[in-house]
């Protein structure tokens, strides 16, 4: 184990021996560290936290603090990272409340650049990306593949489903379907993220059936329910991709970013 001996551990801390750790950190008593992580300088890592193994956390970084729900008490909530993400100065994450399930969860190959943000009980995905002082208020539900352009701010309890957008400023205060691109303020769709469906290699005929469920759903000028119930009447709701969309939008809770 690497350590700078001015950085603070306490001693109940579990640090696997491989984890590097620079200089002017402070390493709480109930945190864990996995295997091949490295914390680079000035880094806080407090409360009941796990990190996973070959994360990166940059310098000025807030990892595990207590969250800023004003019903907060000190309880003692969690925070669980997983593996092999990259978190970028001045980045905060906060961990859970009792409000909520009490926890903050953040899986895997994720990038959080400089100054964003997870709020308090938000569950992130994994090969997610935030760009910089992107926001998640308390009780995100993020996906996987996710971009969130810079400055862009989730209101609480939203959903913003695997495989969207939003783009640069977005200000996002309903839920975000899957595949959808996003950005505004407040947030409008703006059709479908099908260049990163071709660079990961979806076949032509699945983005053409994608293209047509949504323009069933934004363009015809149906209502919510009448788009969905035409969709799962016919052929492509066969698809699992189309099934998938229609999904996203049957589950959410607030509504969805039309």
């Amino acid at each position: 184990m690497a350590i700078h001996p001015t950085t603070l551990i306490d001693s109940k801390a579990e640090i696997d021996s491989s984890v590097e750790i620079g200089p002017f950190c402070v390493i709480g008593p109930n945190v864990k560290i996995g295997a091949g992580s490295v914390i680079k300088s000035h880094v806080v890592v407090n409360g009941h936290t796990t990190i996973g193994a070959n994360n990166e956390i940059y310098q000025f970084a807030s990892v595990g603090e207590a969250n800023q729900d004003k019903k907060y008490k000190g309880e003692p909530t969690r925070l669980v990272i997983g593996d092999s993400n990259v978190i970028r100065e001045n980045a905060t994450i906060h961990r859970g409340t009792i409000q909520d399930n009490g926890i903050t969860t953040i899986g895997s190959h994720n990038l959080f650049m400089a100054s964003t943000h997870v709020g308090h009980d938000c569950t992130v995905g994994d090969h997610n990306i935030m760009a910089n002082f992107a926001a998640l208020a308390g009780h995100v539900t993020v996906g996987d593949n996710v971009i969130l352009g810079g400055y862009t701010g989730i209101h609480q309890f939203c959903q913003v489903n695997s495989f969207s957008m939003c783009g640069m400023g977005s200000m996002v205060s309903k839920d975000v379907p899957r595949y959808v691109m996003v950005s505004g303020s407040p947030a409008k769709a703006h059709g479908m993220n099908f260049e990163g469906m071709r660079r990961r290699g979806m076949a032509p005929d699945i983005i053409r059936a994608l293209r047509t469920a949504y323009k069933m759903v934004y363009l015809k000028g149906l209502t919510l329910e009448a788009a969905l119930a035409d969709l799962e009447q016919g052929d492509l709701v066969q698809i699992p991709e189309v099934a998938e969309f229609i999904l996203s939008i049957r589950h959410s809770r607030r509504g969805i970013v039309r």
